[in-house]
């Protein structure tokens, strides 16, 4: 897409009349005003949805790449999820407080330390990710599952 794709900004009236229907035209030529746009609508469903299991979607994110790489460690989590080192480990003590997972040495690394679901995390994520496939359809609901699968393929060329 060139700067000349993108939809060009109008001037405001110049008189002081009441607006009778907003006009979000431009706003809905932005990539990043839809993208947000459709991420607050989904992330709305998720925390009703996660709410019984206490999981934000940043932490969901953590134990679902734990859940499917066991043994990841906290350097690889900041590179999967672009999240600062700081933050990650806030949430990694917040989440061995709550018994979800712990801390193991790395085989190779004796240095790392690998990230282990404990039986009580498997259980969650379990449940979790089961909620997560079900309101990820309901979200998608107005799309086929081309469709759904094409939306995925070009938001991830945005950001990979």
């Amino acid at each position: 897409m060139s700067a000349r794709d993108l939809p060009k900004p109008s001037r405001p009236a110049a008189t002081t009349a009441t607006v009778e229907q907003v006009d979000t035209s431009y706003l809905e030529g932005l990539l990043g005003y839809n993208a947000r746009r459709a991420a607050l609508a989904v992330i709305e469903v998720f925390m009703v949805r996660m709410a019984p299991y206490a999981l934000r979607p940043v932490d969901f994110s953590v134990l679902s790449l734990i859940t499917h790489n066991p043994g990841i460690t906290s350097r690889q989590l900041c590179t999967a999820l672009g999240i600062q080192p700081p933050n990650l480990v806030a949430m990694v003590n917040a989440l061995e407080k709550r018994e979800l997972i712990a801390r193991k040495p790395h085989p190779r690394d004796g240095r790392a330390m690998g990230l282990h679901l404990t039986a009580s995390g498997k259980k969650l994520m379990r449940e979790a990710e089961t909620t997560a496939v079900g309101l990820e359809a309901d979200v998608a609901s107005r799309l086929s599952a081309t469709e759904a699968k094409t939306l995925i393929r070009l938001l991830q060329k945005v950001y990979l």
